[in-house]
């Protein structure tokens, strides 16, 4: 019944789309929000603005079709986006997303952030490792500590916070319009982005990975759309679309912003070696130490709620998957495993995230748009493999390419660099992924749409043989 019609009919007001724009802004905005832009816009110089549509593309509108595919499937989870490949894939894409978000890469970033922008600067040179040690402590221990709970807390706080917060942040924006640190126009370029800076800026959004947290936390805005009244999947996914391109555009507004200041700092400061180190100084910059301190404080508190939120979801969906060990102790080992990772700072985290990314944001990305045009051809699984399976191997010569120096320019990564840049398309862009997917997408629509069409011909053939044999 609740497919033919919604529970509630009428439109929705105002409120009830801000606060599903707010749910979708506080999910998506986090850490790897305010670092890569800031630093993509120092790398870009005066090519700022190729670099800043090529980011908002990965970083804004993948993200948004992240949630609209799980809308528009119906599902209840990343599970349920891989599920048409059958459930083996279904669940290593799962394992392998919420390991990349969560323990291994995303969760340790919402502490060596606040740690780097805000702790650090503060300390001694030679305390740096020891400071970062009993900070990642304490924050996820206050982390599990929240979730173990099952506490609201830090979601009241963060509704408090993250708008005290993002008002010193538009304060700085607005410093930053009166008194520019330079001018964008004339920074300097690196060399990677004299000539390539759209693509480049492509590849920097998957460092958000707003994408792939859109796929496990897709479920989360779909369910608080139906608590709307809303249960219809297509009214559902218009809801999530509206609502979606509000928060989006709010935190694409925030990305501009951010590149041109990267850009404009280069007139007072040098390239810096991450955007951790950026934000730190735009800060200081313009607000001085005591706006630092109070700043810094409020990302701390930010970053720790979307810590909560991370590691909340990766005990649920594990639990959820892996029923013979608890909520609990699935809790306690992804802080755990947060917390290990942290410690090998904000560099190297960055560093080895990437290719795990290279890796997966190609799945996703063509996962996402699957998803998203599934009711076009009934979600045939057999159009799902011809892609998945043509985007493989070119997302696995990303991977590889994509390692600190150690793997990629050892005998082996320089061999498969060699390979990939001969055989496929747009390797040295980033995007050789493109035409195999593109290619994988004909066949299996051709099969989709083709194979019934024999079969009713040969089931049309073997009736009109057996009334032959009928009459003989």
């Amino acid at each position: 019944m609740n497919e033919l019609h919604d529970l509630n009919d009428k439109q929705l007001t105002k409120k009830d789309y801000f606060v599903v724009s707010s749910l979708l802004f506080g999910l998506f905005f986090g850490a790897g929000n305010l670092i890569f832009p800031i630093h993509l816009g120092q790398m870009a110089g005066s090519h700022w603005v190729m670099a800043t549509v090529g980011f908002l593309l990965t970083a804004v509108l993948l993200p948004l079709l992240s949630v609209l595919a799980i809308s528009v499937t119906r599902s209840e989870g990343v599970y349920d986006i891989g599920k048409p490949l059958g459930s083996v894939f279904a669940l290593t894409f799962m394992v392998l997303i919420h390991a990349t978000i969560g323990p291994l890469f995303g969760t340790p970033r919402t502490a060596t952030v606040p740690f780097t922008v805000g702790v650090q600067p503060l300390l001694p040179a030679s305390w740096s490792h020891a400071g970062l040690l009993v900070f990642t402590a304490l924050f996820f221990g206050l982390a599990f500590f929240v979730s173990y709970r099952e506490s609201n807390v830090m979601s009241s706080v963060g509704k408090v916070l993250n708008p005290l917060f993002l008002l010193l942040l538009f304060s700085i924006f607005l410093l930053s319009f009166l008194s520019p640190m330079g001018n964008a126009a004339t920074a300097t370029v690196t060399p990677a982005y004299r000539h390539t800076s759209f693509f480049n800026g492509f590849l920097q959004g998957y460092n958000t990975m707003d994408a792939l947290a859109g796929l496990a936390f897709g479920v989360t805005i779909v369910s608080a759309i139906k608590q709307l009244g809303k249960t219809r999947s297509n009214s559902n996914a218009k809801v999530t679309a509206k609502a979606g391109i509000f928060a989006t555009s709010a935190i694409g507004l925030i990305y501009i912003v951010l590149i041109w200041i990267g850009a404009a700092s280069l007139s007072v400061y040098k390239l810096s070696d991450n955007g951790g180190v950026a934000f730190n100084q735009l800060v200081t910059y313009y607000l001085g130490g005591f706006g630092h301190a109070l700043l810094a404080t409020l990302l701390t508190v930010t970053c720790l709620a979307t810590a909560i939120g991370l590691v909340a979801a990766f005990a649920q969906d594990f639990h959820k998957h892996f029923t013979r060990v608890s909520y609990r102790v699935w809790l306690g080992l992804m802080c755990l495993a947060s917390f290990a990772t942290a410690n090998f700072g904000l560099d190297t985290i960055i560093e080895w995230s990437t290719p795990m990314l290279m890796f997966l944001y190609p799945f996703a990305m063509v996962l996402i748009l699957l998803s998203v045009c599934s009711p076009l051809f009934k979600r045939d699984p057999v159009v799902y493999a011809f892609v998945v399976i043509f985007t493989a191997i070119p997302a696995l010569f990303d991977m590889i390419g994509a390692f600190p120096p150690v793997v990629s320019q050892s005998s082996f990564g320089v061999a498969a660099a060699v390979f990939q840049r001969s055989v496929l398309p747009f390797a040295s862009l980033g995007m050789d992924w493109v035409v195999p997917a593109f290619i994988g997408a004909v066949l299996g629509l051709g099969y989709h749409f083709v194979a019934p069409v024999f079969s009713r011909v040969k089931s049309t053939s073997t009736y009109v043989k057996q009334q032959d044999e009928r009459l003989k």
